[in-house]
């Protein structure tokens, strides 16, 4: 409990039961405020805690610099420095999801986790073959029919054949609980209006869109996209010093959910193979700066893009009408609706001929062949810092809105900057000679 003064006063440890959560809450009064850190369980403490306390704050310790960067952290600091902050109004809280959110994050969480395992189980499989130095299965799919039954005509020693036989049989089991997590998804996947509004756009199936919809939650919590692009972790760390221009662009942050920007990434490079302004954005940005940046620049444009289609409440505008129903159609069967066989709709038609397909291109790629058309006059070389870029780094830009001699004082080229020898913690003023 913080006390005025900057006092504390230590009540004890509570467990984190219901029952002593339950407890600890009927203490509380409406003129009460608790402090949370951000964990596993946090908001099911802080809903118990709503009940009675009039105020609930969840901190990201990450966030809290105070705890992030002490030099001693324990529970009974952290505790004191988070009673302090809140009494003083200096703790920035987290958004706290609906329950809705929350069961489509574990839900989404639940399939990436059986992604991942899926996963080290592949790898686990290569490593076998990697060690009894055999080469590349000649079947596409090492796991599909052709490449299972070449896999049982590998002469492999007797320790080894029982890891292969052991990790395959634990794929198969994965590999219908993933059936069973996409079945899930599938079918609120259908029930909410964004993430249809999200598959509208090339290369954004109902995974990609579903993870997007658990991160993002409530979009008009971000009041731009470049604040929904930074909690996504996709915005350039900036290193600035002294007079020097900022220096951007090195590397992203990488905060905020890890997983909604790996899906962004992932799509990024599937939009790449889609006509349409976004392949021409891709390979405008290959051409300078490589592939890989260019699919993380392309994954920052879709979260720009994504906020823009929320908030709108629009479609994608150069969006591929038969694509788009191949790609609902889909979502229909992976949720459970029954297959419509011999009735022609516009999914089949995409499908079934190449023609349907390429008449579906086309209009993507009138949009590219304008965006090439629009960037053709644009530099292709990295444009030269100026004297704005540095007056944006060092403040100068500011001083003119600065009153009289506030002003002056401000001005890093100022007659007080020059008068004194040296700053500690400042670059010294460069003199000019006569």
């Amino acid at each position: 409990e913080a006390l005025p003064g900057g006092q504390t006063r230590r009540l004890g440890r509570v467990e984190t039961t219901p029952a002593a959560l339950r407890a600890f809450a009927a203490t509380l009064g409406r003129d009460d405020a608790v402090a949370l850190e951000a964990t596993i369980n946090t908001f099911a403490v802080a809903r118990l805690l709503e009940e009675h306390a009039g105020r609930v704050v969840v901190s990201n310790p990450m966030r809290t610099r105070a705890i992030a960067d002490a030099k001693i952290k324990t529970d009974k600091v952290d505790a004191a420095v988070l009673a302090q902050l809140l009494l003083a109004d200096f703790l920035p809280g987290v958004w706290k999801p609906d329950e809705t959110t929350r069961a489509l994050r574990r839900l989404v969480g639940r399939r990436a986790h059986i992604v991942r395992q899926r996963t080290r189980l592949k790898n686990q499989v290569h490593a076998i073959l990697h060690r009894n130095l055999i080469q590349a299965c000649p079947a596409t799919d090492l796991f599909g029919v052709r490449g299972r039954a070449w896999l049982q005509a590998l002469d492999l020693p007797v320790d080894e054949r029982d890891s292969l036989e052991s990790y395959l049989r634990v794929f198969d089991l994965l590999t219908e609980e993933l059936l069973s997590a996409d079945r899930a998804c599938a079918r609120l996947a259908g029930a909410r209006a964004e993430v249809r509004r999200l598959m509208t756009v090339p290369g954004i199936d109902y995974a990609v869109a579903m993870a997007l919809v658990a991160a993002i939650g409530d979009v008009k919590r971000f009041r731009s996209p470049l604040r929904l692009v930074s909690y996504l972790g996709l915005d350039p760390r900036v290193r600035q010093s002294g007079n020097q221009p900022a220096m951007t662009g090195l590397h992203i942050t990488k905060v905020g959910r890890a997983h909604a920007r790996g899906m962004l990434v992932e799509a990024a490079w599937a939009v790449r193979r889609s006509p349409g302004p976004l392949r021409a954005f891709w390979e405008r940005v290959r051409a300078r700066r490589g592939p890989q940046i260019a699919a993380v620049a392309l994954a920052r444009k879709l979260a720009v893009l994504a906020w823009h289609l929320l908030t709108r409440e629009e479609d994608y505008h150069w969006a591929r009408p038969a694509l788009v129903a191949a790609k609902y159609r889909r979502l229909d069967l992976q949720a459970g609706a029954p297959p419509r066989r011999g009735q022609r709709g516009v999914a089949a038609a995409y499908w079934s001929t190449s023609t349907a397909r390429d008449r579906d291109r086309d209009s993507g790629a009138a949009a590219e062949a304008a965006y090439r058309k629009l960037t053709a006059t644009w530099s292709s070389q990295p444009r030269r810092a100026t004297q704005k870029d540095v007056a944006a780094a060092t403040g100068e830009r500011l001083v003119g809105a600065l009153p009289g001699r506030v002003a002056e004082l401000a001005s890093p080229s100022s007659a007080l900057l020059h008068e004194v020898d040296h700053v500690p913690g400042h670059p010294r003023p460069r003199r000019g000679r006569a």
